[in-house]
């Protein structure tokens, strides 16, 4: 088979198509990453600002990665703030940095040591 034009003759592709998986990028450090990997704080149409974990809530959304450098970075600049495209009080970014501090104390799974499919380690 053949394109107008092309002597090069084109190859069909066999078996499923690979599933489109949404990519966003981190306010802080700019890191491409997919959507369900970073964390979004969303600010609602009533204006309240909150973390949301379905990533799905109704409102402007910003995504950071869970890096505690992007966390700092955003809480303590006005990168948060321009991407949601509102202010940001003491008392949510308090909140923020709460729910931060609790994500980063959570245990990060190693590189060091990867889990192989497969078998029952």
């Amino acid at each position: 088979m053949t394109t107008p034009g092309s002597s090069v003759p084109q190859q069909r592709r066999t078996g499923p198509r690979p599933k489109h998986v949404p990519q966003r990028m981190c306010i802080s450090c700019r890191e491409h990453s997919a959507k369900r990997t970073l964390i979004r704080i969303v600010r609602t149409p009533d204006g309240t600002i909150d973390v949301d974990p379905t990533g799905k809530r109704n409102g402007r959304g910003a995504y950071l990665c869970d890096d505690p450098a992007c966390w700092k970075r955003a809480l303590a600049g006005d990168g948060l703030a321009r991407a949601l495209k509102t202010s940001i009080d003491d008392q949510t970014t308090n909140a923020l940095q709460s729910y931060a501090d609790r994500l980063l104390s959570l245990p990060q799974p190693s590189a060091a040591s990867p889990v192989r499919e497969g078998t029952n380690e």
